[in-house]
């Protein structure tokens, strides 16, 4: 059986193209020159989830003054993303201003090591800190 490598700290975050909630992006090149975080949820819609998006979403300025964005996943399609974005926009009062990829396919969070073996139809929780090098500084 073919073992798979999944990046590592000091790696250099893989090339990506992806759906998000803000159109296609291409990672990391979309966000050369900066820190990004990229983080993965579960599914959405579900209430610790939601609770994640609001945090990072009330402290969004404060990633922009540091020079870092955010980006999120999971394995639901971009109108579920989008749905959900309305949905804590309605009900909640903030407004996520920050993408969120869409990898309905599994294939991103495949190559980055985020299915839960046991649950392959769900991402864990995980989070990559990329420098504006694009070189992965953080694993959590």
């Amino acid at each position: 059986m073919e073992e798979k490598k999944f990046p590592l700290i000091g790696d250099k975050f893989p090339e990506l193209e992806v759906q998000t909630t803000h159109g296609k992006m291409k990672l990391p090149d979309d966000f050369s020159g900066k820190w990004f975080v990229f983080f993965s949820h579960p599914a959405d819609f579900t209430p610790v989830c939601t609770t994640e998006f609001v945090a990072f979403q009330k402290r969004y300025d404060e990633f922009k003054k540091l020079n870092t964005e955010l980006i999120g996943l999971s394995i639901d399609q971009v109108f579920s993303h989008m749905k959900w974005v309305e949905w804590i926009k309605e009900k909640l009062g903030v407004e996520i201003k920050f993408p969120i990829i869409a990898d309905d396919t599994g294939k991103v969070a495949g190559m980055l090591g985020l299915i839960h073996p046991g649950k392959g139809t769900n991402t864990v929780r995980a989070v990559f800190i990329v420098d504006p090098k694009s070189i992965i500084r953080a694993i959590l």
